[in-house]
């Protein structure tokens, strides 16, 4: 059902604490949790009477059951029964690869190795950015979530209040398409346009202002790069341009075929001006997802509803249905 020799995003590191974190990822039930400090993640069951793990209490070495106190390390190895000094060999569990880069936990589901590193994401450990994210819960298919990242017009109709601006503007933006073998590519621009209320409140602006939109679809997550220059003050091909600039970060996990884990940040680069605005940006930016996600789950649930009834495709369609490809590509192979 999913493309599983890929990276996921399983857990923020802050997530991570003295107790265990249950999670099920891609239909597999999955227990997280630190061992010695490093983050391990093992199939969440107990190999003596099936106790779900999560249900037991992390300890230096790994993790101990709650039921009869097997304990298992970050290998899913037994290393101990209590009142028993044999262990057997096969007192073992699933152990899944696991990656911890710039605050993000990234777990290898496939049946093979990983064959690469974790991805990075630079800006969470910059220190000319602040940065702050969250965990959400969707009762939808991640694809749904992908369409929605992956096409930004829809932030005049959906997201007035907050990143939104003028709905033309959107509509209308010079935008660009491209595609590898795994990913996707739109660059968005709309010159001359009305901040909006985020960014007026983050950054300060002289009037008008030059925004960029760059959406990166990578397969199991997005980098989404936006921001906005006073009208005229820079080249917006140019990577260092000035100005207002926000680094998103969205981890998307299918949960099952219907529901999804949404692991998103948002790092902005600071302004001598307002230096702390982070708290700010992050209510801001939860508000705009706390919209996308309302929306996503009332169409999931309309589409349960109507069944197989067709869906037409318009324009803005363009690099979502370039990405399900991929995703198809991937999940046959």
């Amino acid at each position: 059902m999913f493309p599983l020799d890929q990276w996921y995003v399983a857990a923020f590191a802050w997530e991570l604490t003295d107790k265990p974190l249950a999670r099920t990822l891609l239909n597999q039930p999955v227990v997280l949790f630190r061992a010695g400090g490093q983050a391990a993640a093992l199939a969440d069951r107990c190999c003596h009477r099936h106790a779900p793990l999560s249900c037991g209490t992390v300890e230096t070495p790994g993790i101990r059951c709650g039921y009869h106190g097997l304990l298992f390390n970050a290998t899913g190895e037994c290393v101990e029964i209590p009142g028993q000094a044999n262990i057997p060999k096969t007192a073992c569990v699933r152990a899944y690869p696991v990656e911890e880069r710039n605050h993000i936990v990234w777990i290898w589901m496939g049946n093979s190795l990983p064959t690469r590193p974790a991805p990075e994401h630079p800006w969470h450990d910059d220190p000319a950015y602040a940065f702050k994210g969250d965990v959400y819960h969707y009762k939808a298919p991640y694809q749904l979530i992908h369409d929605n990242l992956l096409d930004l017009s829809h932030l005049g109709y959906v997201h007035v209040k907050t990143i939104g601006g003028n709905a033309k503007i959107h509509v209308n933006a010079e935008m660009a398409v491209t595609k590898g073998p795994d990913w996707v590519k739109v660059v968005r621009h709309m010159k001359d346009s009305q901040p909006p209320p985020t960014y007026l409140e983050a950054w300060p602006f002289e009037g008008r202002i030059d925004r960029w939109q760059e959406i990166e679809f990578k397969v199991t997550y997005f980098l989404i790069w936006t921001g906005g220059m006073d009208a005229g003050s820079g080249d917006l091909a140019d990577p260092a341009r000035p100005g207002f600039h926000m680094r998103g970060f969205h981890g998307i996990t299918p949960e099952t075929e219907t529901t999804s884990f949404y692991f998103w940040t948002i790092s902005s680069n600071r302004n001598p001006a307002r230096p702390d605005m982070v708290e700010t940006i992050h209510k801001a930016s939860a508000f705009t997802f706390d919209e996308d996600r309302t929306i996503i789950e009332a169409q999931h649930a309309n589409m349960e509803r109507f069944g197989e009834a067709p869906m037409v495709g318009i324009l803005v369609d363009a690099a979502p249905n370039r990405a399900r490809k991929i995703v198809e590509r991937l999940t046959e192979s």
